[in-house]
């Protein structure tokens, strides 16, 4: 049995679990996010109902094309040359548009913690829209060049088709830039100061006059996003520098090393691919509030409204 091989059944059966588990979670924390009020009308809140949307997609262009390719070996990017552009550019900006809401959500967070009330009048749904907008833009702006650049490619010695950059430049913008520092790095770093910074301030709001309802809510959220931020920073950064040893290597030629390198790839990969499907599961384990939420939602919202439709049905008209 080789590294490759068990590698491969990793993905296959890992993969289709995070996949299952993480839609089903995604799902499940944008109906709690859209059913309830207090949620609804805070900027938190919404920049996380946005990246459980696009950790959706990321899953689905990501994820689930990753374990079909090294699975199953169907690759679908082979097949299509529009495919082979749509996906790749997708998921690039399923990811940027996820670090950028997590970035966003730590920061207003900071911002209705801190003591400045000019700072907190900075939260407010109205900038949120106009900020995700804005940095919705410049991601596509960003990501521009990969419909451009990728191509199918035909192996001379195998003749195997594969959807690849070919233009040098184009590859030293795709390694370094986008992978090691857009989507890796720097959005961890930031994020993680700002967490400790924010959570830092939930430790000193016991002293401050502010409602109660708002003080659960503010340690509510505050603690829910820094979490998220940690396990973003412990999943991502194993992934990214995997990514930056594979790019110093690429001259090796021993094909044991390649293997064990390739192997420890794969499991970084999946490891990555969980903060996308995790949301659901970090709130409802580090928030008794969110699992009360939750509760409320689906029993007391859409278990009675389904009731309710149901016995509307089956009631027969007096004649």
């Amino acid at each position: 049995m080789t590294l490759t091989f068990i590698g491969q059944q990793i993905t296959i059966y890992g993969g289709f679990f995070i996949l299952v588990a993480g839609i089903l979670g995604e799902l499940f924390t944008i109906i709690v996010f859209l059913s309830l009020k207090t949620f609804r009308e805070n900027t938190s809140a919404f920049y996380l109902s946005i990246m459980s949307f696009v950790n959706i997609g990321q899953l689905v262009f990501g994820l689930f094309s990753r374990i079909m390719i090294y699975g199953f070996a169907i690759d679908w990017n082979s097949m299509s040359v529009a495919f082979c552009k749509a996906r790749l550019t997708t998921f690039l900006l399923c990811s940027l548009i996820s670090y950028i809401c997590l970035c966003l959500a730590i920061i207003d967070q900071y911002l209705v913690t801190c003591n400045h009330v000019r700072w907190q009048q900075w939260s407010n749904i109205k900038t949120a829209y106009y900020l995700i907008i804005i940095f919705a833009f410049i991601c596509c702006l960003f990501l521009v060049p990969y419909p451009i650049f990728l191509q199918h490619v035909t192996s001379p010695s195998t003749g195997k088709v594969t959807c690849t950059v070919t233009d040098q430049n184009m590859s030293i913008y795709r390694n370094y830039f986008i992978s090691l520092f857009l989507t890796g790095y720097i959005p961890d770093f930031i994020s993680v100061l700002i967490g400790i910074l924010a959570y830092r301030n939930i430790q000193q709001i016991a002293y401050r006059i502010v409602p109660i309802v708002r003080r659960e809510l503010d340690i509510q959220l505050t603690t829910m996003v820094f979490i998220q931020v940690l396990l973003n920073f412990l999943t991502n950064v194993p992934c990214v520098t995997m990514i930056a040893i594979l790019y110093a290597t690429t001259n090796i030629s021993n094909a044991a090393i390649l293997e064990i390198l390739q192997f420890i790839s794969t499991i970084t990969i999946l490891i990555f691919y969980t903060y996308f499907g995790s949301s659901f599961y970090i709130y409802m384990c580090v928030s008794e509030r969110f699992r009360r939420q939750f509760v409320y939602v689906m029993t007391k919202i859409y278990f009675r409204r389904w009731r309710q439709q149901l016995a509307a049905n089956n009631q027969v008209a007096p004649s």
